[in-house]
């Protein structure tokens, strides 16, 4: 019987940082803690039969097998051009407005969000299409690359999303369930960044200049052009919601679809298939080696019941459930700051889905406030991922000048999450629906 449990998760986590800090792989790091404390409790013959039980269940599980497909979609998507697609639509009809351009980024973002799944592979395509056309309409730079970066994180909110699919393994969660839950807040968040363009652009018009406006045939014409990401989202999306593809059956349909496009692109190229293809393999290994990690680390905690024991903690503290969820989400906004979305999701899981779940929150609407939360620390100083990524593929860019036009999106997220934590319906209506329509 383990006699101080909250000591063995401070000596676990510890232990778990200090391997991470001399650069073990987190997954590893993880599934070295968790078989180590585990055979310190019951043996080291039970503590490594994990090592063949976890990475039997990750390889068996249908939910992960997603993951390669989306993130082999998405790639193949911006190989074939799609994502370009989608932005010069988006464009055509709303760049004559004054901050047209960074309004048709945003709606980029989130087009090309329910075919990628991917946060940073979002903000990296989206850098490379949208930044040099704003740029050379004269829009300010630090404020192109902000629009970018903040719309980037839709890649993770706009179903399919490959996070929510780690969530739902890491917390036995329906994906369906927790994809329709992401579709309304996915929207309000669009509706909020359209909102605060619309203020920046206000308050510096030199900044954010107009287009000339497009007439109806050239902009018919432009979404004639599309094509190819209307057919690719209605397949997924609308194949998954109607009940005609599980959701591994539908990834398998976009893998053929974009394959499919990419075939028949004139910029196809061999070396970058091969490229798409190891981009695509390497993801998905590192991702199934942090979810056998987090089972690992899970089963440790799981032995020295320390997730209930912060659960009593937490209770005998006398803090509002509304306190702790505060609390909550300003550790994951300092997490997300250090490490990758993915990381800081993987990590906490362990102890911190056990604690929101005994303060009655809902586990699919927690899904939604966590993925979001990570995508705020994304864009949030001193280390917002997205904005170094921004920044990498446009070193001309100052930090510190992107940071300082990110103010009205930051405060866009912040209203966000407080409508979602004020109205949870906001994510529970439409999974309600579909269940209620079944």
């Amino acid at each position: 019987m383990v006699q101080d449990p909250i000591l063995w998760l401070a000596v676990a986590f510890v232990s778990m940082l200090v391997l991470i800090f001399i650069e073990v792989p987190i997954g590893i790091a993880m599934a070295i803690v968790g078989v180590t404390g585990v055979s310190f409790i019951i043996g080291w013959g039970p503590a490594l039969t994990l090592l063949a039980v976890e990475p039997a269940s990750a390889v068996n599980s249908s939910e992960l097998a997603t993951i390669p497909m989306f993130l082999l979609m998405g790639n193949l998507a911006t190989s074939a051009g799609i994502s370009g697609d989608i932005f010069r639509v988006a464009q055509a009809f709303m760049g004559h407005r004054r901050g047209g351009m960074a309004m048709a980024t945003i709606v980029g973002c989130a087009g090309y969000g329910a075919i990628c799944g991917s946060s940073a592979a979002t903000t990296a395509a989206m850098t490379r299409i949208a930044l040099p056309e704003m740029e050379t309409r004269r829009y300010s730079g630090g404020f192109a690359a902000a629009t970018i970066a903040t719309g980037g994180g839709l890649g993770m909110l706009i179903p399919p999303s490959i996070i929510m699919v780690l969530y739902a393994v890491l917390t036995e969660q329906f994906v369906l369930e927790l994809f329709a839950a992401a579709i309304v807040p996915g929207l309000l968040s669009v509706v909020l960044y359209l909102l605060a363009i619309w203020f920046i652009a206000k308050r510096n018009p030199d900044g954010a200049p107009p287009t000339e406006r497009a007439g109806w045939a050239e902009r018919w014409q432009v979404a004639r052009q599309g094509w190819r990401a209307y057919v690719t989202i209605l397949l997924v999306v609308v194949g998954i919601y109607s009940g005609v593809f599980t959701v591994l059956e539908a990834a398998a349909v976009g893998v053929f679809v974009t394959g499919a496009f990419w075939v028949f692109s004139p910029a196809r190229s061999w070396t970058e298939l091969k490229a798409v293809v190891l981009e695509a393999a390497s993801l998905t290994g590192m991702m199934v080696t942090m979810v056998i990690g987090a089972s690992s680390m899970g089963y440790l905690l799981t032995l020295t019941n320390a997730p209930l024991q912060i659960v009593d903690a937490v209770e005998n503290m006398g803090l509002s459930p509304l306190m702790v969820m505060l609390l909550l989400l300003a550790m994951y906004i300092v997490l997300g700051m250090i490490f990758d979305s993915i990381a800081a999701l993987v990590l906490t899981m362990p102890f911190v889905f056990p604690l929101v779940v005994s303060l009655g929150y809902d586990p699919v609407w927690w899904g939604i406030i966590n993925v979001m939360i990570i995508e705020i620390a994304l864009v949030t100083p001193p280390i917002g991922m997205n904005v170094f990524i921004v920044q990498a593929l446009a070193p001309h860019l100052k930090l510190g000048e992107i940071f300082r036009a990110l103010g009205p999106f930051i405060v866009a997220n912040l209203t966000w999450l407080a409508l979602m934590i004020a109205f949870p319906q906001i994510a529970l209506w439409l999974p309600g629906v579909i269940a209620a329509g079944h």
